[in-house]
């Protein structure tokens, strides 16, 4: 895939995320769509911007690690634009974001179906120690801080 190709399909996608989050926002939070567009906006902004540094960048980190140090460099507290990246992107609730980026997930894994039939077992096998020693690891954590704070 070209780049050009490449850059007009991942804008693509990340406006209809991007108007989803708006609606969940809307639906789930009340935050008005007028009020939490200019923080999509900038969230799909650094988005489109870390697609292509994953793409052009030769290190090999996903473009979610480069969302990631993007967003964290303008949040920090000597950045000149931290209050404005907050003030904007406060508008849009976390939550409102989970569930187009989770349906997205979904769908291309079930675009892969093929692929999923060749590592069926072992890929359920891995999800389940990878289940059970997340929750299991965090219950532990968990209960040293709790008690360690005195609160248990």
């Amino acid at each position: 895939m070209e780049l050009d190709e490449f850059a007009t399909d991942s804008l693509k996608m990340l406006i209809i995320v991007g108007v989803i989050t708006l609606v969940g926002n809307k639906i789930g939070y009340g935050i008005g769509i007028g009020t939490a567009l200019p923080g999509m906006v900038l969230i799909i902004a650094i988005g489109f911007v870390a697609m292509l540094l994953g793409r052009l960048v030769p290190l090999e980190l996903p473009s979610f690690a480069y969302a990631m140090i993007i967003a964290f460099v303008l949040a920090l507290p000597f950045s000149p634009v931290q209050s404005t990246v907050l003030s904007l992107t406060e508008q849009v609730d976390f939550l409102a974001t989970t569930t187009p980026i989770l349906a997205y997930a979904g769908l291309s894994i079930g675009l892969q179906t093929t692929r999923m039939k060749e590592v069926s077992w072992k890929l359920v096998t891995v999800a389940v120690f990878v289940f059970f020693g997340t929750f299991f690891g965090s219950a532990i954590i968990a209960q040293i801080i709790l008690t360690f704070q005195g609160i248990i």
